[in-house]
């Protein structure tokens, strides 16, 4: 019998008191205004660091980066991006979080390539490992894995990403892809399994069939 998926996110990242004031510097920064989104990063930042702390949650304890620093990294990405537009607050979370997952998974590839053997895992991975926060061992195969989905079925794949390093709920996953939350759900479960597959027989060329 397979262990349960134990799915974690944030919270809530969408709708609090200040909803309005982000928005508008939302749109400000898509209309050009730099200096909006240090604004904006200051208003979210709560959100923001449950979200980096959520990614760095598998990470060793000598990692290069903590969250705080992670917030940081993702804040000088953005700050190159031009002629974007934010249709809500949803989309702006999973780009900071598509952002997160870049950046660790740069970091975790680098380490990789400096050490020999480096595709090999130190543990035996469950199924309940790929939705666990990521340890860098394991953050590059999921990476891949994800790559790989994305071809496949990309809306599947945006789910994961949404979800797993996004940490947004169903009813903000189904907000972002504009599509019905019992989709999100649907196509959730399948990827999971999907995913559970792939990484393992990466882990263990005999689970491959």
């Amino acid at each position: 019998m397979r262990p349960e998926w134990r799915e974690v996110t944030v919270g809530k990242l969408v709708g609090d008191s200040h909803s309005h004031e982000v928005t508008d510097l939302l749109q400000a920064w898509s209309a050009g205004d730099q200096k909006a989104l240090k604004e904006l990063i200051t208003r979210v930042y709560g959100q923001l660091h449950r979200l980096a702390k959520r990614h760095m949650a598998g990470q060793a304890p000598n990692h290069p980066l903590q969250a705080t620093a992670l917030i940081h990294e993702a804040y000088v990405r953005l700050v190159g991006w031009r002629n974007v537009h934010w249709e809500n607050r949803a989309r702006f979370f999973a780009a900071c979080a598509q952002v997160m997952r870049r950046i660790l998974v740069d970091i975790a590839r680098s380490q990789r390539q400096e050490k020999r053997g480096g595709n090999a895992m130190e543990t035996t991975l469950d199924e309940g490992c790929v939705l666990q926060p990521a340890k860098s061992r394991d953050l590059v195969l999921i990476d891949q894995a994800l790559t790989k989905l994305a071809e496949i079925d990309a809306r599947r794949s945006r789910i994961v990403e949404l979800r797993f390093f996004g940490g947004l709920t169903v009813q903000e996953t189904a907000m972002v892809l504009a599509v019905s939350e019992r989709t999100v759900l649907r196509e959730w479960n399948v990827a999971k399994a999907w995913l559970y597959q792939e990484v393992s027989s990466n882990v263990n060329p005999e689970v491959r069939h």
